[in-house]
């Protein structure tokens, strides 16, 4: 039996190929956005490669799922598949893959619980620097202004969402650039950006020998952060929203002659001041409609023999 071996050979060729065709590109820093996309289609055909895979291999191990899995499938297409022709490698591989999802899952759920953990530590601390005044309700939305001596600012996420800024950072921003700040995390909670870095540490802190799995998680944590950027300027011009990340993070050492930690910003002020030529509403839409067909193509390799035998 050849299509669960086929599976995971599209699904390595995949997480393989994408993530340096991904770097060699050079419009994902001028369309964030579809970037985003685009990784999250490729992760998913990769994901769903093993997924499939695994199916069928249980399939051609026992009969209990079979019988489940193709139940409603004619005699030819169960015939087309081969599966009593399954070697005992079967299932090791089901086994194996299945595993790998149980882990996944372990994964995802241990980084939602840290980062609850945290998000309820921040918000009691928050609680306890700034108490509600008496007749004052945590509503959403809600601005909190921290006593700091650095300029910080920060949305936090929850039933109760609101931007907590420091008296540091009031000082600093001038003009709209506090607005620019309140509209760059105002984009990171409406775009649900926590949920994708959750998926992507997930994987990589599961499987950190999987490349792509890497990759996927420093992408994600650098084109949703260009995405908020562009949503801020949109808004409050480019220049306001470079100046606001100046104003925020120039005492921390990031403009030096060698940031390590925060990388990103000086590259992100450069972009916001040199602002790339955008692509075509037609190609984004090219790419977009693209790259949702890679999830696609495991799937039409899973059902050939069955729609070959059917035809």
């Amino acid at each position: 039996m050849m299509v669960p071996a086929a599976l995971l050979l599209l699904g390595a060729l995949t997480a393989v190929a994408a993530p340096r065709l991904l770097a060699r590109a050079d419009w994902p820093d001028r369309e964030p956005v579809v970037a985003l996309w685009v990784w999250q289609c490729v992760v998913a055909a990769v994901l769903l490669c093993c997924a499939l895979s695994m199916i069928l291999s249980a399939s051609a191990a026992w009969q209990a799922v079979r019988g489940h899995v193709f139940a409603p499938a004619p005699r030819a297409v169960v015939e087309a598949y081969a599966l009593g022709a399954a070697g005992p490698w079967a299932a090791t591989t089901a086994v194996a893959l299945a595993l790998g999802g149980v882990w996944s899952a372990a994964m995802l759920v241990r980084e939602v619980v840290r980062a609850r953990a945290r998000r309820r530590r921040r918000r009691a601390e928050l609680l306890l620097r700034a108490p509600l005044l008496p007749g004052e309700e945590s509503g959403r939305g809600r601005l909190v202004v921290l006593e700091g001596e650095r300029p910080d600012a920060w949305w936090l996420s929850g039933t109760a969402p609101g931007l907590v800024v420091t008296t540091a950072a009031l000082r600093r921003l001038k003009g709209r650039q506090l607005d620019a700040v309140l509209a760059h995390e105002q984009s990171h909670a409406r775009a649900r950006h926590d949920w994708l870095l959750h998926c992507s540490a997930a994987l990589a802190g599961g499987f950190p020998q999987v490349p792509v799995f890497a990759a996927f998680r420093d992408e994600m944590h650098r084109l949703v952060e260009l995405a908020a950027d562009d949503m801020a300027s949109r808004r409050f011009g480019r220049l306001t929203t470079a100046l606001a990340l100046v104003e925020l993070n120039e005492d921390r050492g990031v403009f030096g002659p060698g940031p390590a930690a925060h990388a990103h910003l000086p590259q992100r002020v450069h972009r916001l001041l040199t602002p790339p030529d955008r692509l075509t509403a037609a190609r984004r839409l090219r790419l977009s409609a693209a790259a949702a067909l890679v999830p696609v193509v495991p799937v039409m390799v899973a059902f050939v023999p069955g729609l070959r035998a059917l035809g």
